[in-house]
């Protein structure tokens, strides 16, 4: 009974210990990636400010990680008039609109991205502004009377997901959505409750992929 006990504890230990020989620390980051690239992206989104509608343009890229993770930076600011109530105006004289602006970290991951078509999942964390601005009196006779006010930063967070379709090896399109959260603003009508909310957006991606 002793020397089947010895065997079986012997067979167990060789076991384990070539188990653990075999195994593979898996890790997130590799020492030596198995390719590495980088993209940069242009970006146009349809959303809404304060219940109006806003048009964002913007501009993101950085390095891309074994054809998945994208690490990078970003930055989008709105095109479109926003108009300041008179109400929250700081210049009820003055014909004043709001500006809002992000910009910060830009992550994304690309779920099979040697398919002509698949899914992107991103995320975009860093500072957002808002401010009033005369939009169609500035500059007028080169006269610098013409103050931006009300200057309001806070923090964002905008999770989202994308279709890419590989159009060329070098460019890409993707559609897709995000939604847009801010913590802290604390400006005239420009309250977390008025920046928050859905944007759609199409992007075009250059670079190696």
């Amino acid at each position: 009974m002793k020397i089947r006990t010895t065997v079986i504890t012997t067979a167990l230990s060789l076991f384990v210990t070539g188990a653990i020989a075999q195994e593979s620390v898996k890790t997130i980051f590799k020492s030596n990636p198995r390719s590495s690239g980088g993209y940069g992206a242009i970006s146009n989104k349809f959303t809404q400010i304060r219940g109006k509608y806003a048009n964002m343009s913007g501009l993101y890229g950085g390095w891309f990680i074994n054809q998945r993770l994208m690490i990078g930076a970003g930055a989008a600011a709105v095109t479109s008039n926003i108009p300041v109530p008179l109400e929250y105006s700081t210049d009820p004289l003055r014909n004043r609109s709001y500006e809002y602006g992000q910009v910060g970290l830009m992550t994304e991951y690309v779920i099979g991205s040697n398919k002509p078509v698949h899914f992107v999942v991103q995320l975009f964390s860093g500072a957002g502004f808002t401010l009033q601005y005369d939009r169609y009196n500035r500059h007028i006779n080169n006269n610098s009377d013409d103050p931006i006010s009300d200057e309001n930063w806070f923090f964002v967070t905008e999770p989202g997901v994308q279709v890419e379709m590989n159009l060329f090896k070098w460019m890409r399109f993707s559609p897709g959505v995000s939604y847009r959260a801010s913590f802290g603003s604390d400006a005239a009508g420009m309250e977390d409750k008025d920046i928050r909310g859905m944007s759609y957006n199409v992007t075009l991606k250059f670079g190696k992929f």
